[in-house]
């Protein structure tokens, strides 16, 4: 089969990866599934694998096929597995997990220590077929199509898993901002306008993003190369800031924001990464806010959020590319010419 493989780390999207013949995945264990790919999510994390800038957080051994946001049709099962079987369209959550070490028992599945982290520590989707586990598949909705899915297997899941937490401390009345409303940030927005009464001001300095969000439900709109950030969450807060901000950007200036934008008692959610957090610990003591972390969702978030697509209440803004196209995409994405999300199509 075709796969889209990193041989080398480099800085040139231009030829992050290139097309291999590999052997196709097959079922050794019990509770293995085999499935064929029909959507595959690009993912900024993507870039950042290919720059290695994981290689100081997770063992990985090149080559490796990239690709963790991926959805499809079940194709071959091990023998102990019950919940799906082939012919079954499904999503993949992202990372196979052992199920019996504290963490998983706990049920913080991303915290698993015994974890295979497709795309990132093993072989991913950006290929014909993809090997996986019972445990991080889940059956599709009739009428939720694999190739229009995919990219909620990460990228929804994280946005509806930094969503979730700050819904539980938002009430009516009160405010949240959304900074940046690329692949992760207009799902986010749509979680929080879905599941929460605050009021949502959005922030990106891209006007089709801009347009996206309020096509999506944002009460304000800011774009910061035309207007102060700080200054505009002022007025629209009436001075007190928002109790909830989801940073899907993480560069140094948007978590610089934090001490000005957010409320006292509130929350920084850091989703996007790339950038640090540099503020002075008296900012942090004065206003009793804080950065939160935020990775990819539980299992149990990820049939929380096929639930709300289900209903109608989550859509993906999305373009369609094929395998050949992975390194073009790319460069679109780190150039900024993507909108929403772009799904490779092996």
């Amino acid at each position: 089969m075709e796969a889209a493989r990193l041989h080398e780390y480099t800085d040139d999207m231009s030829e992050g990866l290139t097309i291999d013949e590999v052997d196709r995945p097959a079922v050794t264990g019990a509770d293995d599934v085999v499935v064929e790919v029909e959507g595959a999510g690009w993912c900024q994390t993507d870039n950042h694998i290919i720059e290695g800038m994981w290689t100081e957080y997770v063992p990985q051994e090149l080559p490796l096929t990239l690709g963790h946001e991926n959805a499809g049709t079940v194709v071959e099962t091990g023998e102990d597995v019950e919940i799906v079987s082939a012919g079954d369209p499904v999503i993949c959550h992202p990372v196979q997990t052992c199920g019996t070490c504290r963490p998983c028992r706990l049920g913080e599945t991303m915290h698993c220590e015994n974890s295979a982290f497709n795309g990132l520590t093993h072989d991913g989707g950006f290929a014909e077929y993809l090997h996986t586990s019972e445990r991080a598949v889940i059956p599709l909705p009739s009428g939720v199509e694999p190739i229009d899915i995919a990219p909620h297997a990460d990228a929804g899941i994280t946005a509806y898993h930094a969503a979730k937490k700050a819904v539980g401390e938002l009430n009516p009345g009160d405010h949240a901002v959304v900074i940046g409303v690329g692949g992760l940030g207009h799902i986010g927005l749509q979680c929080l306008n879905a599941m929460s009464a605050a009021q949502i001001t959005a922030v990106d300095l891209k006007e089709s993003a801009l347009n996206l969000a309020d096509s999506y439900g944002a009460d304000h709109l800011i774009n910061p190369g035309e207007a102060d950030v700080r200054a505009e969450i002022e007025g629209i807060t009436d001075g007190t800031g928002a109790a909830q901000v989801l940073d899907f950007v993480g560069a140094d200036v948007t978590t610089g924001y934090a001490p000005d934008i957010t409320a006292g008692g509130g929350d920084h959610h850091i989703i996007g990464y790339g950038g640090h957090v540099h503020e002075p610990s008296q900012s942090l003591v004065n206003g009793e806010f804080s950065f939160v972390g935020n990775i990819v969702g539980r299992y149990a978030e990820l049939q929380e959020l096929v639930a709300l697509v289900e209903q109608g209440d989550v859509d993906l803004h999305t373009s369609r590319y094929e395998l050949g196209d992975v390194n073009t995409v790319a460069e679109k994405l780190e150039h900024g010419e993507i909108d929403g999300r772009a799904v490779i199509t092996p």
